[in-house]
């Protein structure tokens, strides 16, 4: 059965690993650092506006959010990191829920780092490639590409590609104000969750 992205619907937040769904069916995640259009990328994936909570404001996402695609398929926003005004006790306890979420959920079947295109690869994003390895197919988002012009895009996906190690880490770009590169990231999702009846 193929995936429909704009069926996803909002289930539920976890704050504590406790509340998190049932480990089972298969999940894509979605993290980066606050700000990097990590909201806005999960709604132009479901072509829902409202899906995901957007804000100016830094570190808006602050659970984890589930949204399900059918029975057996999600996505799931996690907090945005690096943000400053979150207290060291709230960051302490997001970075220990995160890398037990990120390691030990079976259902995870890959995850999406959202990066602004113009930024790069900040060393809180490097470290989340790191710590990751080859544990789980990655893909890097580089968002807002139509700030930029063709060959700062270019060269920001070679930049971002040099970067990574693993067999299965990608790269690719996305513009939710013209849609550009969405079919891209639509494949990517879709060949994580479709499970492959070869394997």
């Amino acid at each position: 059965m193929s995936i429909s992205f704009k069926q996803a619907r909002f289930v539920t937040s976890a704050f504590e690993l406790s509340q998190m769904l049932a480990d089972e069916g298969a999940e894509v995640a979605f993290a980066g650092r606050s700000n990097a259009g990590k909201s806005s990328a999960i709604n132009c994936l479901t072509r829902q506006k409202g899906l995901c909570k957007t804000s100016k404001t830094p570190g808006r996402t602050q659970l984890i959010n589930f949204f399900e695609l059918d029975q057996d398929r999600r996505l799931v926003d996690l907090p945005g990191y690096g943000f400053a005004k979150v207290s060291k006790k709230m960051r302490g306890h997001w970075n220990q829920v995160l890398t037990a979420f990120l390691l030990e959920r079976q259902a995870l079947k890959g995850l999406v780092i959202v990066v602004d295109i113009r930024r790069g690869i900040s060393e809180l994003d490097q470290g989340l490639i790191d710590m990751m390895g080859n544990s789980l197919p990655l893909h890097v988002l580089l968002t807002k590409s139509d700030k930029l012009s063709r060959s700062a895009i270019n060269k920001a996906i070679a930049d971002t590609r040099a970067r990574l190690v693993g067999p299965e880490q990608s790269v690719s770009t996305l513009s939710v104000l013209n849609r550009q590169g969405l079919e891209s990231l639509e494949q990517v999702c879709r060949k994580w969750l479709e499970p492959d009846p070869s394997r």
